[in-house]
C-alpha cells in the first residue's frame, strides 16, 4: 500500500485518518495541536513534527485546514510540503478552498514535479466517522485513478469532475444548497411552531415527500432538539459562503439567495454563534418571529 501523509487532525481530519488506518494504509501526521497528532499516533499513526516531514515518509500527501492560506502555509511556506515531498508524489487537498486557490498552488507544486488533486467533502463529521463522505475531485485522470483507493477508504462516493479547481467549484455549488436548504428547514419549521402546529409533526409529515431531503433528516431533528454541537460550524460555512461570492463576482454571476444566507450566518456569528453547528441558523429565525422551535 502506499504511504499515507496526513496534514490537519481537526473535527474531519481525526475520523479520516482512523478510516485510512482501518484499511490498512501507513500513516503519517502532524496538525498544529499535538494533542490531536498523540491521539493518532496512540491509534497506529507516525508522527511528524512538520508538514516536510510528513511529506518526506509519504507518496501521497492529503491536507484537510481550514482555508486557502492555510493550505498555502502547510504546502508552500517554510517547513511546508513543498520543501519534503519528492518529485512524482501527490499532494490531495480535501480542504474547502477557493478554485483559484487551488489551481495556484498546484502551479507552484507543478514546478517541482508535485501533482496535486483539489479534493474537497461533504458529509459532516457523522460521515467522516463512517467513512461515507462524498468525495468531488479536480485534477488529471490518471492522478485521480492512482489515489481513488485511498479516498474510497473515507468516502462511499468520489467523481472526478474536471480538471484541477473543478473539485472546489462543486463544493461550493454543494454549500450553497446546503446553507439554503438549512435556511429553509428553518423558515418552514418555525412557521409551523408560531402557527401552534407541532414543529415535529410537521417534519415527521413532509420528510417522505418532495421536501425531504438529506439536509432535512440531518438537521431538523437537531433543531427540535436545541442541539447546536457541531458537525459542521457556522464560521466554516460562513467561510465557505464568502468563498462562493467571491468566485461568483470573478466570475460575473449573481446569487442573490446565497448572499443573503450569508448576512443570516454573519448575524449568528455576531451572537456567538459562530462555533455552533450551521442549523443554528434556526436560531436567528426564531429571534425574528418570538417563538422557540423545540419538540
Amino acid at each position: 500500500m502506499k504511504k499515507i501523509g496526513f496534514i490537519g487532525l481537526g473535527i474531519m481530519g481525526k475520523p479520516m485518518c482512523r478510516n485510512l488506518l482501518k484499511a490498512g494504509f501507513p500513516l503519517t501526521v502532524w496538525s498544529r495541536t499535538r494533542r490531536d497528532v498523540d491521539l493518532l499516533a496512540a491509534d497506529g499513526a507516525v508522527a511528524a513534527d512538520s508538514p516536510k516531514a510528513v511529506a518526506r515518509n509519504s507518496e501521497i500527501v492529503i491536507t484537510m485546514v481550514p482555508n486557502s492560506p492555510q493550505v498555502r502555509e502547510v504546502v508552500l511556506g517554510p517547513g511546508g510540503v513543498i520543501e519534503g515531498a519528492q518529485p512524482g508524489s501527490l499532494l490531495v487537498d480535501m480542504s474547502s478552498i477557493a478554485p483559484l486557490a487551488s489551481k495556484e498552488i498546484a502551479s507552484q507544486l507543478a514546478l517541482r514535479d508535485i501533482r496535486m488533486l483539489d479534493a474537497p467533502v461533504s458529509g459532516g463529521e457523522p460521515k467522516a466517522v463512517e467513512g461515507t463522505l462524498s468525495v468531488m475531485v479536480g485534477g488529471a485522470q490518471a492522478d485521480f485513478d492512482e489515489c481513488l483507493p485511498v479516498l474510497k477508504a473515507m468516502a462511499s462516493s468520489v467523481v472526478r469532475v474536471g480538471e484541477i479547481g473543478a473539485g472546489n467549484v462543486t463544493k461550493l455549488a454543494n454549500q450553497i444548497i446546503v446553507a439554503l436548504n438549512i435556511a429553509a428547514v428553518s423558515e418552514a419549521l418555525t412557521l409551523a411552531t408560531k402557527a401552534g402546529v407541532d414543529p415535529d409533526l410537521v417534519y415527521q409529515a413532509i420528510r417522505g415527500g418532495l421536501a425531504g431531503s438529506t439536509v432535512l433528516d440531518a438537521k431538523a431533528p437537531m433543531m427540535l432538539a436545541g442541539d447546536v454541537k457541531p458537525g459542521f460550524k457556522v464560521n466554516l460555512h460562513a467561510k465557505d459562503l464568502y468563498n462562493v461570492l467571491e468566485t461568483s463576482h470573478e466570475l460575473n454571476v449573481s446569487l442573490p439567495l446565497t448572499a443573503q444566507v450569508m448576512e443570516i450566518v454573519q448575524a449568528l456569528k455576531a451572537e456567538g454563534f459562530g462555533d455552533s453547528d450551521h442549523s443554528a441558523i434556526i436560531r436567528y429565525y426564531e429571534n425574528l418571529a418570538k417563538v422557540q422551535v423545540r419538540r
